[in-house]
């Protein structure tokens, strides 16, 4: 086990570390129809996109540029369609670590990808769900907020928000209970504008979330979109701010953690969850002993 581990989980025992999770989360999740693997890192969502063929090399840089290109050939109709179909009317297996967070009762999560696993592994448990929105009028919020009561959702108002459930933060979009995806090169511009503004993070969040660390899981920081997303979300974190689970982590993505204050760990998700149940036998054994 990573020497790291320890404190990381009993930092999220505690309440004082919020997994973030990226698109190495979704490792392993597949159709379970055609045995597919889900689109979730970028090249994966641009080939899915573009029905199995690879777009221009400066598309293929990043998927919000390639979603964006769609937007403006076909319309935001077919991006919205794409991710629909993708996110809210495939039938994917269970992820492991979805599963495992959601039996840790943590008080908030950030899940940085578009799919609703996290929300099914929360289906009966009474929690708060902020989803992102962009390029929306009649308000100045950037943020959709709903209510879980345990069977279904219902919209509310910040003042409604019951501050003691857990919350899920859904930054980039969810399928369910609404489709809201922040997902094109507009959508981003006006989402981190509007999350550098304040705009973007209701006040009872702003509030939890200072003093916070973070562990990102599945996160790669090779792109400034999701950099900048991940700052935004981060303010406030305490220094230093958490760590990043990343195998064979690059220069860049090393020196932007440095920046952010962050510990590197060259670890993946399947190394996490093994030493949490490591860590929760060695609890269980240390409990029995003092019993005896």
């Amino acid at each position: 086990m990573h020497p790291e581990f320890e404190s990381i989980l009993s930092g999220l025992a505690e309440g004082s570390v919020a997994p973030y999770l990226g698109a190495g989360a979704l490792a392993g999740v597949i159709d379970t129809a055609s045995g597919k693997a889900m689109p979730a890192d970028s090249d994966s969502l641009i080939l899915a996109m573009n029905d199995g063929r690879p777009m221009a090399p400066k598309l293929m840089y990043e998927f919000p540029r390639a979603a964006m290109n769609v937007e403006l050939k076909r319309g935001r109709s077919t991006l919205q369609r794409f991710l629909n179909t993708t996110y809210r009317d495939t039938a994917w297996s269970a992820s492991a670590l979805h599963t495992w967070l959601a039996g840790q009762e943590l008080p908030y999560i950030v899940d940085a990808n578009r799919d609703a696993l996290l929300q099914k592994c929360y289906a009966q448990t009474p929690h708060t769900l902020i989803v992102g929105l962009a390029r929306i009028a009649g308000t100045e919020y950037r943020f959709k907020l709903f209510h879980h009561d345990g069977s279904d959702y219902r919209a509310i108002d910040q003042e409604e928000v019951d501050v003691t459930l857990p919350v899920l933060f859904k930054p980039l979009g969810t399928p369910f209970p609404e489709p809201h995806y922040i997902a094109s090169d507009a959508d981003f511009v006006d989402y981190i504008t509007e999350l550098m503004g304040g705009f973007a993070i209701p006040g009872f969040l702003k509030r939890r979330r200072q003093g916070l660390r973070y562990l990102l899981l599945g996160m790669r920081l090779n792109r400034d979109t999701e950099r900048m997303v991940l700052s935004d979300v981060m303010f406030g974190a305490a220094r230093p701010s958490g760590w990043a689970l990343i195998p064979n982590a690059n220069d860049k993505e090393k020196r932007f953690l440095d920046k952010l204050g962050m510990e590197w760990v060259n670890a993946d998700v399947a190394d996490f969850l093994a030493a949490a149940e490591a860590w929760k036998a060695d609890r269980l054994a240390g409990a029995e002993v003092e019993g005896c």
